[in-house]
């Protein structure tokens, strides 16, 4: 713990005898001084109370002054401390004299409305909710890029684990957040590239099992009896739908009309990334599809009955909420019905996009082109769905055995 005390530093003396005053902060036996601007006399300073004596005209004042000083300095040191132990003494007079980095929560909420101003509720949301997090931990005290060294995100990354209860892979998720923002700051070059924390702290990825269905049991949530106009069945054809048409993600699913179908294919500009994708689809697709049209069927109707139609989803702030909403509500059902098919495990909406990708995966589709239907960026995503199969097939050849 650095300690902060008042020094008249009679060494300095000048040739009336008066001697400067200082702010000694000493951490791990390493003392900085910071110049008060003010001289006293040997005569007039009190070295056992750190005081100006009161035969000084003016020591009322001085004993104030110094007073607000040592306080704000001690301040600084606790907060600066309390955020990194080890901060050094250098740190604590530079952060005293004012000599401080930029807030990183400051640049982070610039960043997180710049975010949101480009309609990226969806990132902005999830943003908000890391540095919720962040912010708790901090006791509502800020946090400088300078702060941000290895040994705070070591103590942070603690504190997620022990405090709050997160997996390892919600910790990753929440330190890639951070990560960004970071980045960001650094081409911007308001933190230097060296100072990076995340240049020596590697982020923890535990594998995760990717839930999908096998043809037999995607076979089964087809052949459930559910009553059609319910919202369970209709729950149930969305799924099955996904799980035929290039593994559709369930905001997209949500918001397609009849004007993305020709009745061959689909053609959609997808919600998380904004990248076009065309699906031909097969005829289980659209035997699905067609059971949604009617005579009154028009270009610009969703075509299966979960979004309001008479609501204006132009503001992306709406669009967010309902569709987090639909998703919620969807999963639900979802859960339920792979209970009822005696699935192991949760099952979510997300599954049939894992269902679509191995089965296509397993009838010989090339990886290259199961990457493009699925609107991924690189093809790296999609070799996670050739390892499953890969698995598969070793565990096939068991038989042997």
């Amino acid at each position: 713990m650095a300690t902060v005390k008042l020094l008249l530093r009679t060494e300095k003396s000048d040739a009336s005898g008066e001697a400067p005053l200082y702010i000694r902060i000493t951490k791990d036996r390493k003392p900085k001084y910071i110049s008060l601007g003010i001289k006293i006399h040997p005569k007039h300073w009190n070295e056992a109370e750190k005081k100006v004596k009161k035969a000084h005209p003016n020591s009322q004042r001085l004993n104030n002054l110094l007073a607000v000083k040592i306080a704000e300095a001690e301040g600084v040191a606790l907060t600066l401390e309390t955020a990194e132990k080890n901060t050094p003494a250098i740190k604590i007079k530079e952060a005293v004299l004012g000599k401080t980095s930029e807030s990183f929560l400051k640049y982070a909420d610039h960043y997180i409305k710049a975010l949101e101003k480009n309609n990226q509720i969806s990132t902005t949301e999830k943003a908000r909710a890391v540095f919720s997090k962040l912010r708790a931990f901090l006791r509502n005290r800020d946090l400088l890029f300078d702060q941000l060294t290895v040994t705070f995100l070591k103590s942070y990354e603690r504190h997620l684990k022990d405090e709050v209860g997160n997996s390892t892979n919600t910790i990753h998720a929440n330190l890639r957040v951070i990560r960004r923002i970071i980045n960001e700051a650094i081409s911007e070059d308001i933190m230097s590239f060296e100072k990076n924390p995340f240049l020596k702290f590697k982020l923890k990825l535990e594998k995760t099992v990717k839930a999908y269905l096998t043809e037999e049991e995607l076979l089964k949530i087809e052949e459930l009896p559910f009553k059609p106009g319910t919202r369970k069945y209709d729950h149930r054809n969305m799924y099955v739908f996904a799980a035929y048409a290039g593994g559709l993600r369930i905001s997209d699913v949500l918001q397609l009309k009849w004007k993305h179908f020709d009745g061959e294919r689909v053609v959609i500009d997808t919600h998380k990334t904004g990248s076009t994708v065309s699906i031909k689809l097969p005829a289980k697709a659209i035997t699905i599809l067609d059971g949604y049209r009617t005579s009154s069927s028009r270009q610009d109707d969703f075509i299966f009955p979960v979004l309001n139609p008479l609501k204006d989803y132009t503001n992306p702030r709406t669009l967010y909420t309902a569709l987090s909403a639909a998703t919620t509500y969807t999963n639900k059902d979802i859960r339920a019905i792979g209970e009822q098919i005696g699935f192991s495990g949760n099952l979510s909406f997300h599954s049939s996009r894992h269902t679509w990708a191995t089965r296509a995966l397993k009838k010989g589709m090339r990886i290259e082109y199961v990457s493009k239907l699925m609107g991924h960026t690189s093809i790296k995503t999609t070799q996670v769905y050739a390892k499953i199969v890969s698995e598969e097939l070793d565990r096939a050849m068991d038989v042997f055995n």
